[in-house]
């Protein structure tokens, strides 16, 4: 595998200029070109395979300061009942810098997954076989998915300025120093992709791998990210209407993430763990510790109380399923420094191992949700509260807890119910921060835990330069092309 991308470019060039004037086989002893080790299909599949690996390294997902921490850490869903741990405290007390080695880890990861994509993706011309054209498909779905990721973590929200700064657009192997497109640029590039990935891709495989429907769900979320409704609307109806997917019923819906996600007909995209991924050091033992051994995680992230108690509104609600306070021995909130320990189980228990979790990156309730915020902004208030009851249906909450436009509960707007629904229903799994800065709206934290300077009421704007990530100073240091987040 080439090393990672962009900070050893200038190194490799200066090896070649150092090399002398000979004519030998200067290919590692142990590599291969790409005319060899990507000569067949079968070979290109195999390499398709180690891209997909890259989703699960430690340094892209399944540690706690991987993706789905440096999302969720900065959401109002949780809250740290310790001071100051490891590395996670930067993203929850939004106290970034350019160093931080989550953030470093991470872009170099994404690189190295959106480069090993391009050496397949350059190797295949479309209509060669049905089997190419998955294989570069798959490809190029991942590579959209890699620059989106990053765009979320690197970039402002498209309605904050579409010129604004985005990410490096990389669709290609050359060893250059680029610049950082804008925003409006990366996500033309990202909705391309995907419209291609899902004209190349026939075959139906399962959860853990791309599809032409996985294809649509991404676009649906990429297109409400941008503010273009319509199209989310659009996307979102070619996954509900595809029937490939449904909605678990209330009782296995209480299990969720416990099944692989093969096994699961409402995941639509997981990146999925085995085992051999299984550590104390997982985004699940972040979340959880077992009450009674206290040895198989940290649990210094939990459920916080404002998330609680909203569900608390409902005792029937499913998803109280998710959380588990702890106790006293008398019954009463057990607090850790003050803060209620409230455990998140959603990355815990599959095939019955603590920790192990398949994270999940797309689902179908997603689906119902992206359709019910574009709707409700475009005017179409009672199909967007049809679709958040379906969701709170499911979820087991009685008639009497569902919405109409004579009755939305003392929420001001449809809008603000469709986001409420949506923090309950997609929390702890990377969403809740995004979903409140690109709507302009404020992270208020106003409930115990370690959060911010002053503990107990925490506010971020979503104008604040620290909604996003610094890019990586080992990368800035190297490009002189390539501008820092202020």
């Amino acid at each position: 595998m080439k090393p990672t991308y962009i900070k050893i470019y200038a190194t490799a060039i200066l090896f070649v200029f150092m090399l002398p004037a000979c004519e030998k086989d200067l290919n590692p002893y142990d590599s291969k070109s790409d005319n060899v080790a990507l000569a067949t299909p079968e070979d290109l599949q195999t390499a398709t395979y180690g891209v997909y690996a890259r989703l699960i390294t430690n340094t892209y997902s399944t540690i706690n300061t991987a993706m789905f921490g440096l999302s969720e850490y900065q959401g109002d869903n949780i809250a740290a009942n310790v001071p100051q741990a490891s590395a996670f405290s930067y993203s929850v007390r939004y106290t970034h810098y350019p160093g931080m080695a989550a953030t470093t880890n991470f872009w170099n990861d994404s690189y190295k997954l959106i480069y090993s994509a391009n050496r397949i993706i350059e190797r295949i011309k479309d209509g060669e076989s049905p089997v190419l054209d998955q294989i570069k498909g798959e490809n190029l779905f991942l590579r959209a998915m890699a620059h989106f990721n990053l765009m979320r973590f690197f970039a402002r929200p498209y309605p904050q300025g579409e010129g604004n700064l985005g990410i490096v657009l990389k669709d290609n192997t050359k060893l250059d120093f680029p610049a950082r497109s804008t925003v409006k640029e990366v996500y033309d590039f990202m909705i391309s992709d995907l419209l291609k990935s899902a004209e190349l891709m026939t075959v139906n495989k399962n959860a853990c791998f791309a599809s032409k429907e996985v294809a649509f769900a991404l676009l649906s979320r990429i297109y409400l990210y941008k503010e273009d409704n319509e199209n989310a609307i659009i996307y979102a109806n070619k996954v509900l209407e595809s029937s490939r997917y449904h909605l678990l019923d209330t009782d296995q819906y209480k299990t969720y993430f416990t099944f692989v996600p093969e096994n699961n007909p409402e995941t639509i995209f997981a990146f999925r763990n085995n085992i051999v991924n299984n550590s104390k050091g997982t985004l699940g033992g972040m979340y959880y510790n077992d009450p009674i051994t206290q040895t198989t995680g940290f649990g210094q992230i939990g459920a916080s109380l404002a998330y609680a108690e909203l569900l608390d509104k409902y005792p029937e609600d499913a998803r109280h399923s998710f959380i588990q306070r702890q106790l006293e021995p008398d019954g009463s909130q057990l607090e850790q420094n003050g803060v209620p320990v409230i455990y998140v189980l959603k990355y815990n228990f599959q095939e019955g191992e603590t920790n192990l979790s398949s994270p999940v990156y797309l689902r179908l309730a997603e689906m119902y949700l992206n359709r019910a915020e574009a709707n409700a902004k475009l005017g179409n208030l009672q199909q967007a509260l049809d679709d958040v009851n379906i969701i709170r249906t499911r979820a087991g909450i009685p008639d009497a807890g569902l919405y109409t436009l004579d009755d939305l509960k003392d929420h001001t707007s449809v809008l603000e119910v469709v986001l409420e629904e949506r923090r309950l229903e997609l929390a702890f799994e990377g969403h809740r921060s995004f979903d409140l800065f690109r709507n302009n709206l404020p992270m208020i934290r106003a409930y115990p835990g370690f959060h911010g300077t002053n503990n107990f009421d925490h506010e971020v704007q979503p104008n604040d330069p620290r909604i996003i990530y610094f890019i990586p100073e080992n990368e800035t240091n190297v490009n002189p092309n390539l501008d820092q987040n202020p």
